[in-house]
Parts: C-alpha cells; sequence; structure tokens
C-alpha cells in the first residue's frame, strides 16, 4: 500500500468489514481525546496532543495493531492481556468486535498523561 495523505484515504484501502472496525477505532478515540489532531505517522493513523504522540492504529490482514506507546499498555497490562501484545502494541484480532470501552479508556489515560507532561514542560 502507498503511504496514504490522510486517514480517510488509508482507511479507503481496506475491504469493507475491516473499514467499518477501523472507522469505530477512529470514532472512539475522537470521542475520548476531541482535543487531538489526526494525521498519518509511520504509515498509519496517528493522533497528537500539545504537539506529543498519543496513540496510533492500523490494519492487518487479521488483526488490528494499536499502539498507545508502553506506558498505555502498561497501565492496562492485566486487562490487555488476553490479546497477542509486543512492546508497545497489542493486536486485537479482527474477527472479534474491538473492545471500544477498554481503547477508551486507554486514550483518555494518554491524555491525562499528555496534560501532565505539557503541565511539566511549562513550569
Amino acid at each position: 500500500m502507498k503511504k496514504p495523505r490522510g486517514i480517510d484515504e488509508y482507511l479507503s484501502n481496506f475491504p469493507e468489514t475491516t473499514r467499518r472496525v477501523l472507522e469505530e477505532i477512529r470514532a472512539t478515540i475522537i470521542a475520548a481525546a476531541p482535543e487531538a489532531t489526526e494525521g498519518i505517522s509511520y504509515g498509519m493513523p496517528a493522533y497528537h496532543l500539545n504537539g506529543r504522540p498519543l496513540v496510533y492504529f492500523a490494519g492487518y490482514k487479521k488483526h488490528i495493531g494499536f499502539y498507545a506507546t508502553p506506558t498505555g499498555h502498561a497501565a492496562f497490562s492485566e486487562e490487555l492481556s488476553k490479546y497477542r501484545r509486543g512492546k508497545g502494541s497489542v493486536q486485537f484480532p479482527i474477527d472479534e468486535p474491538p473492545p471500544l470501552e477498554l481503547i477508551a479508556r486507554i486514550v483518555e489515560f494518554r491524555v491525562k498523561e499528555n496534560q501532565k507532561q505539557d503541565i511539566r514542560k511549562k513550569k
């Protein structure tokens, strides 16, 4: 897949069923972090707040990758334990409903974490 210019273009490259899941995740992130900016980073949808990374997600053939930096995953380690994980990533199977409520809580955690870093920077 060529490098997409935006999230809509990124999503358009997936089959309908995968695209619907990706759109649900996108909407969940936006609802949990309405002040975040959307873009493409590392070839995938990325969200930033206060100029800092918040979360990323990506579609694959058999799963959706979700990247909330290591801190977001560490804070929800127990709840994420049923999913395949890597350092700073978690894989949600494409054939199961995504855990949208959990994703929202992770994003909200990252927003608070990001805001704390911003406050420290201003002091």
